[in-house]
């Protein structure tokens, strides 16, 4: 019998996603309108039992009369009334119970929207902070069919790449130090990275930075303009 080799294994557990400009424009749409996100997930569950802190608004009345009051707390940093859905000592979400969702039909509106494909697009990752959520996000292989797939993957790349290595030169909070949400303002203002090399001419580089730091601050407030709109 033949042995399957390293890559052949690798391959059998990839994912196949969708064309990448196609998720790309959903995944900020919903991201504008709290459309729920649409993941092929099977059976992984790693995103309920990697130790996530779950935030729900106050306007979510059917998903907090789900939860036991003694296990939610005050969101840091957010208005009264937003809430956290802290994790088990086993980093299980506490309403995770018999190996699934037990307030599924009420779930919280950011468990709907959770896409751990997001890693995969942008090139960040959880690292060994959450292992599952790093190994399920790494199994997901987008689908490039034009040229435009493959600038608009690059943008995004280029997009969370410069967050995270400029982060300093951005307004104190800007670039949240959680990696979900880091990809999350990746998406929102990748397009300023469209059509852009990004490289340092003629010793202009600082000079450049700071032009892209206005930009995507710009790009960022259009966004989320366009996003109150639609609410």
């Amino acid at each position: 019998m033949r042995v399957k080799k390293s890559h052949e294994i690798a391959q059998a557990q990839e994912i196949p996603s969708d064309r990448f400009s196609s998720w790309l424009r959903r995944t900020r749409q919903a991201q504008k309108t709290n459309e729920e996100a649409s993941v092929p997930c099977g059976a992984c569950t790693a995103c309920c039992t990697s130790s996530y802190f779950i935030h729900i608004r106050p306007d979510e009345t059917d998903t907090l009369a789900k939860i036991p009051k003694e296990l939610l707390f005050a969101a840091p940093g957010l208005p009264k009334g937003h809430v956290v859905l802290g994790y088990d000592k086993n980093g299980h979400c506490p309403m995770f119970i018999g190996n699934k969702c037990s307030i599924y039909e009420n779930r919280p509106q950011t468990c709907r929207q959770y896409d751990c494909r997001i890693f995969s697009a942008t090139g960040l990752s959880t690292g060994s902070e959450k292992p599952l959520i790093t190994q399920q996000a790494g199994r997901w292989r987008f689908d490039f069919p034009t040229p435009q797939d493959h600038e608009h993957f690059r943008a995004l790349q280029a997009a969370a790449k410069f967050l995270r290595e400029h982060a300093d030169s951005f307004p104190p909070g800007f670039v949240p130090d959680n990696p979900t949400q880091q990809a999350v303002v990746a998406i929102k203002v990748y397009e300023v990275f469209l059509h852009t090399t990004h490289e340092d001419k003629n010793g202009e580089h600082a000079a450049r930075n700071h032009e892209l730091v206005k930009a995507v601050l710009a790009a960022y407030e259009r966004f989320e303009a366009k996003e109150s709109k639609t609410q």
